[in-house]
C-alpha cells in the first residue's frame, strides 16, 4: 500500500475522479508535449455522462492552460479497463496528432494508463490485508496509529496536521456560507441553518444535530467546487471530518489525538483503495460513502478507547451496512443524494463505533471479507447504478421533473 499522502489529498471538488484525476492527467500530458499547439480530450463512459455536472471540462481546461483544448463527450461508449476513461491528443498547428494516450481516472484523484502504469509512489506498507496488520500489531503490542508511524516517514504527522487543518477550514467555510449551490437543482445550502437549529435543540439532540451540520458543511463546500480533503473521495469528504470534530468537542481532545485517529482511519481507506475500489463509477457509492463510513467508524472507535480488533469491527460494520449502495447523482451533480449521505454516514459511523466498543471485538465477517464483497457487488451492478446519472434516483427524479414541467406548460396553454 502507498503512503496515506496518496489517500488524503487536498484539492478542489466536487469529484476526485472527475476533477482531480482528469486535471492531473491533463497537466502531465501537457508537460510531456511542450511542442503541442493545442490539445483534444475525449471523455468516455461515466466520466462523460456526469462530467458537466462534476466540472470535468473546467478541470481539464485548467490542466492545459494556457494552451487551448477541445473537449468531446462520449457518454454511451464504455472502454473495458475502467468506466472513467479519457483520451488525450496533442496537436500541431495543422491539427495533426503528434501523440495520444488513454488515461483512466480510478478514484481518489488517481489515474492509470492502458498498461495499468501510473508510475505510482513506492509502497510503504509491508502488509496488504487487515488480518495481516492485526496479527502484526498484536505480535508487537502496537496500536494501529503506531503501525502507521512505523511504516511511514516522520513527515506523515506534519502532512496529517495539514489534512486536519484543511478539514476544519472546509467545515468552517461551509458553516459560514448561505445561498444556493451551483447547478440546475438550485439546492439551498443547509449547514448554517442546521447548526443554528442544533443550538436551539434539546441537549440530548444537540450533539447529533451538530454532527449533521458539520457533515453538510463539508459536502456543500465540495458541491460548490471548494477545497476539500479526499476521505477517501471528494464526494464523501464530509464524513470523517464531521465525526472527528464532534468527538473532539465532546472530549476536548488535543489535535494530535485526532491526527492519530486520522492515521488509523487512513489504513482502512488505503486497504479499500488497494484491494477493492473507491471509485463510484466502478463500484457505486458503497466505495465512496461506504468506505468513508468505515474510516470514520474506525477513527471514532479509537478515540473512544477501542482496541485494534474493536476498531476493525467498527470499520467492517461501517462498510458492510452500505453494501449495494448505488451511485445515482441527480442531474450528474454531487448534491442529491450525495450531500445527505455524508450526514447520515457520519451518524452511522458513530453507531458502529458504539456497537463495537460494547462487544468483545470478535466478529465473523472481517474487513477483508467485506472489501471483497463490496468489489464483487460493484462489478455485478448495472452500469446505470454506477455514476452514469441514468439509474436510481437520478432516473426517477428526472421523470418527475419532466412531468411537472409538462403539466406547467399545459396549464399555461389552457390559461391562454
Amino acid at each position: 500500500m502507498q503512503s496515506l499522502k496518496e489517500l488524503y489529498k487536498i484539492g478542489m471538488g466536487p469529484s476526485s475522479s472527475h476533477t482531480m484525476g482528469p486535471r492531473k492527467a491533463a497537466e502531465q500530458f501537457a508537460a510531456a508535449h511542450p511542442q503541442a499547439v493545442s490539445f483534444k480530450a475525449t471523455l468516455y463512459g461515466s466520466l462523460a455522462a456526469t462530467g458537466k455536472g462534476h466540472l470535468t471540462d473546467f478541470a481539464i481546461k485548467e490542466g492545459f492552460e494556457p494552451r487551448p483544448v477541445t473537449i468531446d463527450w462520449e457518454p454511451t461508449v464504455f472502454l473495458p479497463t475502467h468506466p472513467n476513461a479519457l483520451r488525450l491528443q496533442a496537436l500541431d498547428k495543422a491539427d495533426h496528432v503528434l501523440a495520444q494516450t488513454t488515461v483512466y481516472s480510478i478514484g481518489g484523484g488517481e489515474i492509470m494508463d492502458d498498461q495499468h502504469h501510473t508510475q505510482p509512489p513506492a509502497s510503504v506498507y509491508p502488509h496488504r490485508s487487515m488480518s495481516e496488520i492485526l496479527d502484526y500489531t498484536a505480535q508487537h503490542r502496537m496500536l494501529l496509529w503506531e503501525y502507521v508511524e512505523e511504516c511511514e516517514d516522520p513527515a506523515i504527522w506534519d502532512y496529517l496536521t495539514t489534512v486536519w487543518n484543511t478539514m476544519q477550514e472546509t467545515m468552517q467555510r461551509g458553516l459560514d456560507k448561505r445561498g444556493v449551490l451551483p447547478g440546475s437543482l438550485n439546492l439551498e445550502r443547509k449547514a448554517r441553518r442546521y447548526l443554528h437549529n442544533a443550538e436551539q435543540s434539546p441537549q440530548f439532540l444537540r450533539r447529533m444535530n451538530n454532527l449533521f451540520a458539520y457533515a453538510l458543511a463539508c459536502a456543500e463546500e465540495n458541491a460548490s467546487g471548494g477545497q476539500v480533503v479526499t476521505a477517501p473521495t471528494c464526494g464523501s469528504s464530509g464524513v470523517v471530518p464531521a465525526v472527528c470534530r464532534q468527538i473532539k468537542e465532546i472530549y476536548g481532545f488535543e489535535d494530535i489525538t485526532i491526527i492519530h485517529a486520522l492515521a488509523t482511519a487512513g489504513l482502512f481507506g488505503n486497504l479499500a483503495k488497494t484491494n477493492a475500489s473507491i471509485s463510484g463509477a466502478e463500484v457505486g457509492c458503497q466505495g465512496e460513502i461506504g468506505v468513508a463510513c468505515a474510516m470514520a467508524a474506525a477513527a471514532a472507535c479509537q478515540l473512544e478507547g477501542g482496541d485494534n480488533r474493536r476498531i476493525a469491527y467498527a470499520a467492517e460494520m461501517g462498510l458492510e451496512h452500505h453494501l449495494g449502495l448505488t451511485c445515482d447523482p441527480v442531474d450528474g451533480l454531487v448534491q442529491i443524494p450525495c450531500i445527505e449521505r455524508n450526514a447520515l454516514a457520519a451518524s452511522r459511523a458513530l453507531d458502529c463505533a458504539t456497537y463495537a466498543l460494547i462487544s468483545d471485538g470478535e466478529h465473523r465477517i472481517s474487513y477483508d471479507n467485506v472489501l471483497a464483497t463490496m468489489m464483487q457487488t460493484g462489478l455485478d451492478m448495472k452500469k446505470e447504478y454506477r455514476e452514469t446519472a441514468k439509474g436510481g434516483l437520478a432516473r426517477f427524479f428526472k421523470k418527475k421533473l419532466f412531468r411537472f414541467k409538462r403539466k406547467s406548460r399545459l396549464r399555461k396553454m389552457k390559461n391562454k
